[in-house]
């Protein structure tokens, strides 16, 4: 049975993990190698659930009992007692596998470990482990206490009992389950990132600017936000990197990452994390940079 869930990287995503973990009576050990980040990443815990209060979703007391679930520290050894640990560091697989690297010697030797991964193979992530069949893609969306779905990704040795374990976990967080197979970017990404690619491709051809390529796809299409807006939402570095796997994984053209957005990448303008993606985030409201 899973009762304790450990949390590698206090970014956006892990964060948002152990915030829906906690509230769903999880105890939480979360870790970064910033503690920096960490007291950041509670306070960013604090006031979102602070959000939800004022919203009527939880009782101030179930603030209050969730937050006291969670524990922080640097080291990843204070995850040696978690059942299931959620890996949720930067889409890079260099530095995926060194966690991993460092991190299975002190789990012990039942416990499941995911990847937040949105696009990299469980697979070959799971091989690079001492425990591929108790390896699992668990695929959050952003921002993670707002959106209902998990995108849950069997390697080809995950076992079945790591599988309903997950699942049943992602149901106790109150989320539905996606079942996707391992493929490049899987189902979302695989989909929604191409879309934005071909956004950025517009724009680098000069068929829309980003204000009316934007307000095109909300109005035009429906979408809550425009492909451009998300981008910087996603943070393109995130975006590009998911592209540089659909591009290599399948060999395809079509998911060739565009040069616009590369060129964002090297800039740094990377979207709302740095204050300047396709929009500059010191106005408001956001104004286009292109």
């Amino acid at each position: 049975m899973i009762e304790k869930i450990g949390i590698v990287g206090s970014g956006q995503m892990g964060s948002g993990i152990a915030h829906v973990c906690a509230l769903a009576g999880y105890e939480v050990k979360l870790t970064d190698i910033s503690s920096d980040a960490l007291t950041k990443a509670i306070a960013t815990i604090g006031k979102n659930m602070d959000r939800q209060v004022a919203k009527d979703k939880i009782a101030a007391v179930e603030k209050d009992t969730a937050l006291g679930r969670i524990s922080t520290g640097t080291e990843l050894a204070m995850l040696g007692d978690c059942d299931l640990v959620v890996e949720a560091a930067t889409e890079n697989e260099t530095i995926k596998r060194d966690i991993f690297k460092s991190l299975c010697p002190v789990l012990k030797a039942d416990a499941i470990v995911a990847s937040n991964t949105s696009s990299i193979s469980i697979t070959r992530l799971g091989a690079s482990t001492d425990r591929p069949e108790r390896f699992i893609g668990m695929h959050f969306m952003n921002p993670v206490p707002m959106m209902e779905l998990v995108e849950i990704i069997r390697g080809i040795a995950t076992d079945e009992p790591t599988f309903i374990a997950v699942r049943d976990v992602t149901v106790k967080l109150g989320k539905t389950a996606a079942v996707s197979e391992d493929f490049p970017a899987f189902i979302v990404n695989r989909i929604l990132l191409p879309m934005i690619n071909e956004a950025v491709y517009t724009l680098y051809e000069g068929v829309g600017n980003v204000s009316s390529i934007d307000t095109a796809m909300r109005l035009g299409a429906g979408h809550p936000m425009g492909p451009l807006f998300l981008a910087d939402f996603i943070g393109l570095d995130t975006c590009l990197a998911v592209m540089q796997v659909l591009y290599e994984g399948l060999a395809d053209s079509k998911y060739r990452p565009c040069p616009l957005l590369v060129k964002y990448v090297e800039a740094g303008w990377l979207g709302r994390k740095t204050g300047k993606g396709f929009y500059d985030y010191s106005k408001t409201p956001p104004v286009p940079t292109r």
